[in-house]
């Protein structure tokens, strides 16, 4: 039987103006217990995640560890009191060696001084604990960025555990590893779990969590709906639980017959990039076709490649004829555009005004001595179709809101008259007023023939907008659904590695 309660984490709250990314969120872990945390896109599991962490403060709830509320102002807070995290996303510096990002901020000193032979040993012993899974490079001395990713998340995970902590939380911490290394994981998670350390295990690989957790937590839509003992539950009780209930709200009209032409618009075979594995897929002219799947598995990848962006093998088609795409430049030639999902810090120069931005891709179509007024009536007529609320085009782009920010990385796309459209993402965090304007905008380009791939983190906007959905895991599509099988339960199913693959 599992000790004491480490962490309970009550009635947790959490708003970004309009958007709820945590309503009344619960959850109980405790020393020598693994507990799965789940839930689909947007459940809440993130942000649940960094407020334990220390990286995100509530807006309400408490927080209790050791029977005592805390309140962590910052992740160095909440190390100190044993609570450490490995992600996903990584938080190693390239240029560092393995030994160096093992133990910043927590060097052994001697009179101010890093001790690095003591360094080196303690990351040597450390490492051991991965030996027979993991090559000769991964060494104290190694430069983080000759590592492959698998290498990569063991120096996370070793990382976290060098701070010793009580409290671990693995999120998606075994996206990266090989079947071996995740074997490995395992055995040290049990060894964890006799030493009375608690771990918060989030992962999208439904066999792994009945293979190492006790207890599952489920989210959906910002709540804690419920838990199960792995013990005595099954996989489809779990994602009845992750699943909302009714019918999916569709956002555009679809017509009533499939979509396009007999020659798809675009075409990939055996498409392989940087985290896409083997992707073939067919987009018809006018077709909203969706990428599901939970976040990180390839999705942002293949948009990429598709763009030109990432390096790729294998062929892309265009109207049945093969494209070499090695540059945006050249997927912009062949009406492709592309509206990447961080729009602050890829989609939009933040210091220029609004009428630079939303002629970045555009400026060589006016000339060498640029007829700036017809430039300058071209894009107030696509800020005034999407309806930008701004000052004037002269304003700097960092003044408009979430929304009105995200339709100058679409307008400046929109001029250029695409054939293709690629989004990743494109409301992450806009409010609703701005999401129902940008469907909109959607079904009017569909009816003009332009063709959509769109990859989306909320489940609800796939199904209210797509016309199939091409589910993605491991950075391959695992499954395609469309109607009458495009369904909330059918999406999480394939998401999550739930039931037969297609």
């Amino acid at each position: 039987m599992p000790g004491e309660v480490s962490l309970s984490a009550r009635n947790l709250a959490k708003r970004y103006g309009g958007v709820v990314a945590l309503a009344d969120a619960s959850l109980e872990v405790s020393s020598g217990e693994v507990v799965a945390l789940m839930g689909a896109n947007g459940s809440g599991k993130s942000t649940l995640g960094k407020i334990i962490t220390g990286a995100v403060v509530p807006d309400s709830g408490t927080l209790l560890l050791g029977g005592e509320e805390v309140r962590f102002s910052s992740p160095h807070a909440a190390r100190k009191a044993g609570i450490a995290a490995v992600y996903q996303e990584l938080s190693l510096i390239p240029d560092m060696t393995v030994a160096e990002n093992i133990w910043l901020a927590h060097e052994p000193l001697s009179r101010g001084l890093v001790r690095r032979r003591e360094r080196r040993e303690r990351t040597a012993r450390l490492l051991e604990l991965f030996r027979g899974v993991v090559g000769p490079r991964l060494e104290p001395g190694a430069l983080v960025s000759g590592l492959s990713p698998g290498e990569r998340q063991i120096v996370e995970i070793l990382k976290a555990l060098s701070a010793g902590p009580r409290i671990m939380i693995l999120d998606e911490a075994t996206a990266s590893l090989d079947g071996e290394q995740v074997a490995r994981l395992f055995e040290l998670v049990l060894g964890w779990k006799e030493e009375g350390m608690a771990v918060i295990f989030v992962s999208h690989r439904m066999e792994e969590i009945f293979r190492i957790a006790d207890r599952a937590v489920v989210l959906r839509s910002g709540r804690t709906v419920g838990e199960a003992r792995l013990e005595s539950t099954t996989e489809e009780e779990l994602i009845s639980l992750m699943i909302e209930g009714g019918i999916a709200e569709r956002h555009i009209e679809h017509p009533a017959g499939p979509p396009g032409e007999e020659r798809p618009l675009l075409s990939a075979e055996e498409l392989r990039a940087p985290g896409v594995h083997g992707v073939s897929l067919e987009l018809a002219r006018g077709e909203i076709l969706g990428l599901g799947g939970l976040q990180g598995q390839g999705q942002p990848e293949l948009l990429r490649a598709l763009f030109g962006a990432l390096p790729y093998s294998g062929r892309i088609l265009l109207g049945g004829r093969e494209a070499r795409l090695s540059h945006p430049r050249q997927a912009m030639r062949e009406g492709i555009a592309f509206v990447p999902g961080d729009r602050g810090r890829e989609g939009l120069l933040q210091v220029r005004s609004i009428l630079e931005n939303l002629m970045l891709p555009s400026w060589r179509r006016y000339g060498r001595l640029l007829n700036v007024k017809r430039a300058r009536r071209d894009a107030e007529r696509i800020a005034g179709e999407l309806g930008i609320v701004m000052g004037s085009l002269d304003d700097p782009v960092s003044t408009l809101s979430g929304g009105n920010a995200q339709k100058v990385v679409l307008g400046k796309w929109l001029l250029r008259g695409p054939q293709i459209l690629l989004l990743d993402d494109p409301t992450k965090g806009v409010d609703v007023g701005a999401k129902g304007e940008l469907y909109a905008m959607l079904g009017d380009l569909r009816k003009k023939g332009v063709s959509v791939l769109l990859y989306s983190s909320d489940d609800e906007e796939l199904l209210g907008l797509c016309d199939r959905v091409l589910v993605m895991r491991d950075g391959r599509v695992r499954k395609e659904l469309k109607s009458p099988e495009l369904t909330r339960s059918a999406l999480v199913s394939a998401s999550v590695g739930s039931g037969g693959e297609g």
